[in-house]
């Protein structure tokens, strides 16, 4: 709020679930009859009067490739919180705030809470609709694909206890900007490669006891075992 003049144009891109209050325009794909889906457990930020109104509140798919419908550098202050982590093109959404604003926020969750099983129901890792596992470094965002791999392995994901012992501040993570940031996909090819690069992260800041490991794997193969009789069995009862 320290960075927004009182007469400055802002927009919110994927507030609808936790409406900014401040920004004069809104944009999401959900209406604007059915804002504040979290209620009084995550309040509205950005002050107590919303100052967008529902002929403010642009319905639309924020991935479809159409250019959002403002100017080149028309928006002051645009915040995008808690919304590239969930859409299926992230790199168009940040094109277009380069392109419409001059300065913003953005904040995503950190790769080290993505990382986490148990969110919210145990032996999963993350949460179950974030697409992207995201670094952000500087004025650099980097964008992972959530490959399904991450949910296969123990060596790829950390314990429930690590995200219990993780600061409060470090389960997200977030840039203001001001002119530009970069970002860009990271691509990797091959099993063993996507396999490599979860282990690296998670062993950069966590080690398993070897036991552990171990009794992991005896109980994989012996699930992989047992799969592999029952499909013989209803292949030989088909017969």
């Amino acid at each position: 709020m320290e960075r927004i003049g009182s007469a400055d144009i802002v927009l919110d891109i994927g507030g609808w679930a936790r409406p900014f209050n401040r920004a004069n325009y809104m944009m999401d794909a959900e209406p604007h009859a059915t804002r504040g889906y979290y209620g009084a457990q995550r309040p509205a930020f950005g002050g107590d009067r919303e100052y967008f109104t529902e002929n403010t509140w642009i319905q639309r798919d924020i991935c479809a490739h159409t250019p959002f419908p403002f100017r080149d550098q028309e928006i002051d202050f645009v915040i995008c919180s808690h919304t590239l982590e969930d859409v299926r093109d992230p790199l168009f959404v940040c094109a277009e705030m380069l392109r419409v604003a001059k300065r913003g926020y953005i904040e995503v969750p950190s790769r080290l809470a993505e990382s986490c099983r148990g969110i919210p129901e145990p032996g999963q890792v993350g949460w179950s609709h974030h697409r992207w596992l995201i670094d952000i470094e500087g004025t650099d965002i980097r964008f992972l694909m959530k490959y399904h791999m991450i949910h296969s392995d123990r060596r790829f994901s950390f314990p429930p206890s690590y995200l219990a012992r993780l600061p409060e501040e470090r389960h997200v993570q977030w840039l203001f900007w001001d002119g530009s940031f970069s970002y860009r996909e990271t691509t990797i090819h091959g099993p063993e490669n996507i396999a490599a690069e979860l282990r690296r992260f998670v062993e950069r800041s966590y080690r398993y006891p070897g036991w552990l490991l171990q009794l992991d794997r005896m109980t994989r193969t012996t699930r992989g075992f047992a799969s592999r009789v029952a499909r013989r069995l209803r292949r030989a009862g088909r017969r």
